[in-house]
């Protein structure tokens, strides 16, 4: 099977990291903010040494060949579409599909729209996307996710987000991130010129139409939650359940932060080899 290195989609090109045995079951990776798919480089490698194929996209806004300055690019519809186009160039049949942070609400996203290319669907550290709006009523989660309202603003959060500021840097390591890994994507954003287009995630939110998730997800599905996580509570996971008419499962990691990938890979990779092996032949 040949391996990808790229893939396209309305003139878009996206870099992708294609590791492990090609005739391995497929497994899709999709990181989140602000984090390239470097992030997933120790979960993949456990994955492949299990005999899994490993397909970690670079997402729009975090790649050279697509970065789109509009916010309206970045509707939850486009980063779906993105991420089943890269599912039916890869032509490997339905695929084990998972998402981290925002990667996670792709991933729901892609499960809901087009289940036929999902063979078993892993969120980690984030809910389905309307549990995550439920629990802001039902929980401390609005007040865990305030920034996600100062994103919106213009130019500010860019120049906070700079390297001269320091701020973001500042920020990762106050949720748990090691400063290796905080420098490390950072690093990656200046390579791309900025925060702009990653910030865009957040701001194509409210142009997002929420039919796109209304759709049960039929997937078997594991929902990974930290409780050292202080950027998502475990109410959105609880809730997310409601949302799944399949095969449903929450694993929580006790004593570890949002970034579970780079903090808790053994754990997580074991996580989801049970969780693959388990429903290998769902369809």
């Amino acid at each position: 099977m040949t391996r990808l290195s790229t893939f396209a989609r309305q003139g878009l090109v996206f870099d992708v990291r294609d590791a492990g045995p090609r005739d391995g079951a497929p497994v899709v990776l999709l990181h989140g903010f602000p984090q390239t798919s470097v992030s997933w480089g120790s979960v993949a490698e456990l994955l492949n040494e299990q005999g899994f194929r490993t397909l970690a996209p670079d997402q729009r806004g975090y790649t050279p060949g697509a970065l789109p300055r509009r916010r309206r690019d970045y509707r939850l519809s486009e980063l779906i579409a993105d991420a089943v186009a890269l599912i039916e160039t890869a032509g490997a049949g339905p695929v084990h599909l998972v998402g981290h942070d925002w990667g996670a609400a792709v991933a729901w996203g892609v499960a809901a729209a087009r289940p036929d290319l999902v063979r078993t669907l892993t969120a980690v550290s984030v809910p389905h996307p309307l549990a995550f709006i439920q629990s802001m009523s039902r929980s401390t989660q609005a007040l865990k996710s305030w920034y996600m309202l100062f994103f919106q603003l213009p130019w500010i959060p860019e120049r906070l987000m700079s390297d001269e500021s320091g701020f973001l840097e500042r920020s990762l390591r106050g949720t748990g991130q090691t400063p290796a890994n905080a420098a490390r994507d950072l690093a990656e954003l200046h390579r791309l010129g900025g925060a702009r287009t990653a910030l865009n995630w957040y701001r194509g939110m409210p142009l997002t139409q929420p039919s796109v998730l209304r759709r049960k997800i039929t997937v078997p599905t594991l929902q990974v939650w930290s409780d050292g996580d202080t950027a998502v509570g475990r109410k959105g996971h609880e809730l997310s359940q409601r949302f799944v008419s399949g095969a449903w499962e929450l694993r929580t990691l006790e004593g570890v932060s949002h970034w579970i990938p780079d903090e808790a890979p053994e754990r997580l990779a074991e996580l989801l080899t049970e969780h693959f092996r388990k429903h290998a032949t769902a369809a």
